[in-house]
């Protein structure tokens, strides 16, 4: 296939960005599309010019960098895909792609389509954990759990944290990740002594980090990676409510 990109070109934080136009060349349609980046920077690189700057590590959908907006959605919109999962079978020959960076003022842009989720991690260290000596490894089950309840919290452990929801949220909020977070400990028993603590300082970072506020648009759900559901937003908003008492 060859293909037209259109890509989000920005030297750094401060600098105004724009999209330039590049081609793609003889490109298989079994190659994935971080595979086809890497081709196009290879003839860049040929050419002297600058390769395009893109986040990325496992390139197998765990770790959430791989963070691009294709064709205006998070993850290029495939159900339940990573940009690294995509594969260039999802386009045609002589299509035009659009390739931007999440959009959020809690993501400033670092270069090209690499932003700062660094906040997203602020989130975390406010009270994404659990305060208790962990020791030797205890059995399996020396604590008995109910199966819902373990697969209620580990539904939402599936979060990968690649920050899609905020990208797709028109109020760039992080209500679907930090829900996600305190939800996976609300229920559980290792996490229920600090739940009124944790879910008042995730939800006090959160909106000093510069997420907005839950609209229920249901973006989020769409966008995510892994199926994260809003039920996790009900969640939160109730063990809050809880916490105020």
């Amino acid at each position: 296939m060859n293909l037209t990109l259109h890509v989000w070109r920005q030297k750094g934080p401060e600098d105004k960005g724009k999209l330039e136009t590049y081609q793609a060349k003889n490109i298989s349609e079994d190659q994935s599309f971080l595979e086809m980046l890497d081709d196009v920077n290879e003839d860049l690189i040929k050419t002297g010019k600058d390769p395009i700057a893109f986040d990325h590590d496992c390139r197998e959908g765990i770790c959430g960098m791989c963070s691009q907006v294709i064709n205006g959605k998070p993850h290029g919109g495939q159900e339940r895909t990573t940009v690294c999962q995509l594969h260039m079978r999802e386009f045609k020959d002589g299509d035009e792609i659009f390739i931007e960076p999440w959009r959020a003022k809690a993501f400033p842009v670092q270069k090209d389509l690499i932003v700062d989720r660094s906040a997203l991690e602020k989130i975390m260290q406010a009270g994404g954990y659990t305060s208790c000596h962990t020791g030797g490894v205890a059995d399996g089950n020396a604590l008995l759990i109910p199966k819902p309840t373990a697969d209620y919290a580990m539904d939402a452990a599936e979060c990968i944290g690649c920050g899609a929801c905020v990208a797709s949220c028109p109020n760039s909020s992080a209500m679907l990740y930090t829900s996600a977070k305190v939800s996976q400990l609300a229920v559980l028993p290792q996490g229920k002594g600090e739940a009124k603590a944790r879910v008042k300082e995730m939800t006090d970072t959160l909106l000093t980090e510069g997420f907005g506020n839950c609209t229920n648009h249901y973006e989020c759900q769409e966008a995510c990676p892994k199926g994260i559901s809003v039920k996790f937003i009900a969640k939160l908003n109730r063990e809050y409510l809880k916490s105020l008492a």
